[in-house]
């Protein structure tokens, strides 16, 4: 039996030392036509929910009462409903355009490949969040090199 340096067979050094290629049958690297256009399916439906939402958060910031009142504690209150309604339509802009940019990715046909680590971010995970750009693994990579 041959020994390498290590004193291991040579085989048992072979197998140890010999990578998979990058893209296995195992390991595809992108979605198919078929899942991208179930995927552009959802995001559209979450589209058209999120800009109706977003429009009636407009609708209530745009909206006055002509009718004045002078008691303080509900110029406060509406003052406040206001201003929350502003930073929730803001959101749902911020909503919308991430959705608007999955459907550009899903065209570009790169739509569930992780910006991080390459690798295609697990279906659940876009099923949840239909605009992630990161899987899990790539979440946490982020997050470990900000620490640094």
């Amino acid at each position: 039996m041959d020994r390498g340096d290590l004193g291991a067979p040579l085989s048992v050094l072979l197998t140890i030392n010999t990578f998979p290629p990058m893209n296995t049958d195992k390991e595809r690297n992108r979605y198919s036509d078929a899942e991208l256009q179930e995927f552009k399916e959802i995001i559209l439906e979450k589209l058209e929910t999120a800009k109706e939402n977003y429009e009636l958060l407009k609708s209530r910031l745009l909206s006055d009462d002509p009718t004045p009142t002078f008691k303080a504690l509900e110029e406060t209150a509406e003052a406040l409903s206001k201003e929350a309604a502003g930073q929730r339509a803001q959101r749902q802009m911020e909503f919308i355009n991430k959705l608007q940019s999955a459907l550009v990715r899903i065209e570009n046909k790169t739509y569930g490949v992780c910006r991080v680590t390459g690798k295609l971010i697990p279906k659940g995970r876009l099923l949840a969040v239909p605009h992630a750009t990161t899987s899990v693994e790539g979440k946490e990579l982020e997050q470990k090199n900000k620490r640094r």
